[in-house]
């Protein structure tokens, strides 16, 4: 969330900026109440110099024992302006907050515009000597996830895995982590629910909240990705510089209600209500955080590249953004029988603007500075779930784990199920 002076200085920048996000910021209302502002606090800070003055007046002529009846009445009737004043200053301060809160992040100029570009590819394309099945085959032959048992305990679209499924997630994740770990990341578990303010610094309200899932009478967000709770961390916090860039992973199941709005043509653990994911965080120094978020692909690309799939790394365009992203890259897992690209991370550079929302800072030799953070999945599980058994299929439906799976399997299983 940027600052007042810096709205102000940028009027022309943040409208065209916001225009390539497809977002609507009504500049001219922003320009309106800001000028109302500094009106009402010029009123209000001219009233509040006279008060002093005549408090002077009034203690001196006390401390003579004159009568000071006439200059007390005036001195309460300014303070009652000054009150009065102060009240409009705060509503109008919370107008402006709440436009201003619907301002995108700005986008970085090395950005695309319109078109997707293809940064490489890793991997090859599995052939087959016989007929595969697809994922939702291959799940409902083997009976490892089972959509119709998650309708009855949740609703629809979220999945309930069974068996081989139950474990092959479960292996999943724990094999995810260990990567990162070893990559320098921190592990952290934390809360599934996330606060009201936890939310917002992190740029998740107020624009997304109708996608989010609520629980009402706590005021709390099931988590929609680790990202709020893990940033959220250090919210309010002053960081030290030699002990940047701070790295975290952890896992969450995430829940999001949009998934049921991409139709009818999107089934099973393409799109879900609740998935699981290891996210990646880092808070860097501004000057790094572009390098940093290199290391982030390529550290989010070794899960992928350590399971022996094929992926492609995509840098999206401005008018793919999220709202709080300067730049983003999608990394796309290969699905060889249904043969799609299915994305399963997403690496982005917010740079300061969700530190400024946390209120995240660090001490520097130039003083304090606002720290830059990076997000990333590294990866989410259902689509790399759905790519793996489909290219690690044997002949009549068994799946033949991958030989990085086995340690944290058990050899039992090393001919498949």
């Amino acid at each position: 969330m940027f600052d007042l002076k810096f709205v102000r200085e940028n009027l022309t920048t943040i409208k065209k900026n916001a225009q390539l996000k497809n977002e609507n910021i009504d500049v001219e209302k922003i320009t309106s109440l800001d000028e109302e502002r500094r009106g009402l606090i010029y009123k209000r800070d001219t009233i509040r110099r006279e008060r002093k003055l005549l408090s002077k007046q009034i203690a001196q002529l006390q401390k003579e024992k004159t009568f000071a009846s006439e200059w007390i009445t005036k001195s309460k009737e300014l303070a009652k302006i000054e009150e009065s004043l102060q009240g409009e200053i705060k509503k109008v301060e919370t107008q402006l907050h709440t436009l201003v809160s619907w301002i995108p992040n700005l986008v970085h100029h090395s950005v695309p515009r319109g078109k997707r570009e293809i940064v490489r590819e890793w991997g090859k394309t599995p052939k087959f000597n016989f007929s595969p099945l697809t994922a939702d085959e291959l799940s409902e032959v083997l009976g490892i996830v089972n959509f119709e048992w998650g309708s009855k305990v949740a609703g629809s679209n979220f999945p309930c895995y069974k068996g081989f499924g139950a474990k092959l997630e479960r292996v999943l994740i724990h094999f995810m982590l260990e990567v990162h770990i070893k990559q320098g990341y921190t592990e952290i578990l934390t809360p599934f629910l996330v606060n009201r303010r936890a939310m917002f610094g992190t740029a998740q309200l107020p624009k997304m909240e109708e996608d989010m899932y609520l629980i009402e009478k706590d005021d709390l967000f099931p988590n929609p990705t680790t990202e709020v709770a893990l940033i959220n961390l250090h919210a309010n916090e002053i960081l030290n510089e030699e002990d940047l860039p701070i790295k975290y992973t952890g896992f969450s199941a995430s829940f999001r209600r949009e998934a049921g709005s991409y139709g009818k043509k999107t089934k099973g653990l393409k799109r879900v209500h609740q998935f699981n994911e290891v996210e990646l965080i880092k808070f860097t120094k501004p000057e790094e955080s572009y390098q940093e978020l290199e290391k982030m692909v390529e550290e989010a690309e070794e899960v992928l590249q350590k399971l022996g799939l094929r992926y492609r790394v995509v840098l999206l365009p401005a008018e793919e953004l999220s709202f709080a992203s300067s730049k983003t890259y999608d990394i796309e897992v290969w699905a060889p029988v249904t043969k799609e690209w299915l994305e399963v991370s997403s690496c982005s550079n917010c740079e300061d603007f969700q530190a400024r929302r946390s209120k995240i800072r660090y001490k520097s030799k130039e003083g304090l500075k606002y720290v830059h953070i990076l997000n990333g999945t590294g990866v989410a599980t259902p689509r790399t779930f759905l790519a793996l058994i489909e290219q690690y299929q044997q002949e009549g439906g068994k799946i033949k784990l991958p030989e990085i799976l086995l340690p944290y399997w058990g050899e039992v299983e090393k001919e498949g199920v």
